[in-house]
């Protein structure tokens, strides 16, 4: 087959004054096809016929019709699904080889013949116009903290006109999470854009149906910036582009990142953090220019930031357990009875009770969790030994697993009197200290000696201070052993070569 590549090699040498023969050979074709081409003036691909007629009878060509009025009516019928149904009604006529042939042609009709697609407009930013957020998790990338696997999110805040980004770590999609994570952006940028568009997140969105667009919370948020709310519409994603982009660059730039690093462990959360701070910076280093242009025009900030919790009053239960969004918390059974406010935080609770902060508790990710502090009742579980065994948050009262082990040695050892025992010794913890009483207890397990509340107290009363984990003391060791283990060695290779 002749290419263009010769015919071209033989234009230029006739063009060059060579004779036919000479070309010809030089382009690696007979004389006879050079004069062809030479007459004809063009390149094969140019007088080439194209392909235009079928090469096999059409299996489909008497049914067609029918599939056509299908797609008529239903647009979103698939070639596969329109395929069984052919071979369910025209049995033995259509061969499972021929459903590709069925796709193309279903393909080149919803090109020429269908509905029309869905058209993306893409838009024109302006500065200090409109920043956007979203939620996105982060667990498959592996971070750990200390060996412990550190499931969590990320906020994720972005300005349209710039791409300047910031992030915020938080556990759950929470109106919490979404203030905090907001207003830490806002101030970190140092003002305030005209809109905030999120997509239909449930902390800040109304469901459909309600004649609120946006929750009564995230409208007040909203107010005191002074900064337009908008959203994406139902399943329009691409509503939200530049941050659901962001997302996507800004997780391969922390993949990468902790690549070079050559590990995803981080001794603290602090730690952590900062790594992702030196990220942020970074990603941010090129965009000082148009982030300059959106400063400019940037509201300023209110006097102070509002408040990122959730009030809620609840009634302490005769268990001296709360329930707050569906999870259970322990609080000080003198406030059995009483009624208490609970202030829900984006990582902990305050509970507060006649206008004083009583406590502090870590906030629980998911529901049906629970968070019993044994200080809280062990006042009236040392009155009820009875209660333990059986209780409910049982695993909650063993502060260590020197606790654990002391509690499991003394049913093995005093059945009868185990639970008492054992709560004698951790009312013991309670009243004096957790940790002296935890060191005590490792003292008796690692000697093999009977565990009780006197022998406890007998080596707590022994301690000046409580020792330090750091201390480490190592026996110092005999490198005689060595001269011995070689003198053998020498011995049993002279009694070799006797043998």
């Amino acid at each position: 087959m002749i290419t263009d590549r010769q015919v071209r090699v033989l234009m230029k040498m006739l063009a060059k004054g060579k004779s036919l023969i000479i070309a010809a050979s030089k382009a690696d074709m007979d004389e006879k096809t050079a004069r062809k081409y030479r007459d004809l003036g063009k390149l094969p691909s140019e007088v080439k016929v194209k392909h235009t007629w079928p090469t096999r009878e059409d299996p489909f060509s008497d049914v067609w019709e029918e599939i056509e009025e299908k797609l008529q009516i239903n647009p979103g019928l698939e070639a596969k699904t329109l395929f069984e149904d052919l071979q369910r009604r025209y049995g033995g006529q259509f061969d499972d080889g021929q459903l590709r042939t069925l796709q193309r042609r279903v393909k080149i009709w919803r090109a020429l013949k269908g509905p029309a697609k869905e058209v993306f407009f893409p838009q024109k930013h302006h500065p200090g116009e409109l920043c956007q957020s979203d939620f996105t998790h982060m667990g498959y990338l592996g971070i750990t903290i200390q060996g412990q696997p550190f499931d969590h999110l990320i906020y994720h805040f972005v300005l349209t006109y710039s791409n300047w980004e910031t992030a915020t770590i938080c556990f759950s999609e929470s109106f919490e999470s979404l203030s905090e994570g907001l207003q830490r952006a806002l101030w970190q940028l140092g003002g305030v854009p005209k809109r905030h568009r999120t997509d239909r997140l449930s902390a800040a969105v109304n469901k459909l149906g309600n004649p609120e667009e946006f929750t009564q919370r995230y409208k007040a948020l909203l107010s005191h910036y002074h900064i337009k709310g908008c959203k994406t519409q139902p399943a329009s994603p691409n509503e939200n582009g530049d941050v659901e982009q962001r997302h996507y660059r800004f997780k391969k730039a922390l993949e990468q990142s902790l690549m070079l690093r050559g590990s995803r462990d981080f001794s603290s959360r602090g730690d952590y953090e900062g790594f992702l701070g030196t990220l942020f910076t970074q990603l941010n280093a090129g965009r000082k220019d148009r982030l300059k242009e959106e400063q400019d025009v940037l509201r300023r900030l209110p006097p102070n930031r509002l408040d990122s919790y959730k009030r809620v009053t609840v009634r302490v239960g005769p268990s001296s357990t709360i329930r707050v969004n569906n999870n259970v918390y322990s609080v000080h059974s003198r406030l059995i009875r009483e009624t208490i406010e609970v202030r829900v935080y984006m990582e902990y609770l305050e509970i507060w009770y006649a206008q004083h902060r009583i406590e502090t508790l870590p906030r629980l990710r998911g529901e049906n969790k629970h968070h019993i502090r044994y200080r809280h009742i062990i006042d009236w579980l040392a009155r009820k030994p009875g209660a333990f065994e059986n209780y409910r948050y049982r695993d909650a009262l063993f502060p260590t697993h020197r606790y654990r082990i002391a509690y499991d040695w003394l049913k093995e050892r005093r059945s009868s009197t185990a639970a008492k025992d054992y709560l004698s010794i951790l009312h013991l913890a309670a009243r004096q200290n957790e940790s002296m009483v935890d060191y005590a207890l490792g003292a008796l397990i690692d000697k093999q000696e009977a565990i009780s509340i006197e022998s406890i107290e007998s080596i707590m009363d022994s301690l000046d201070q409580m020792p330090s984990p750091a201390d480490v003391t190592i026996d110092r060791v005999d490198l005689g052993v060595y001269d011995a283990l070689l003198t053998l060695r020498e011995e049993v290779r002279s009694c070799c070569r006797m043998s």
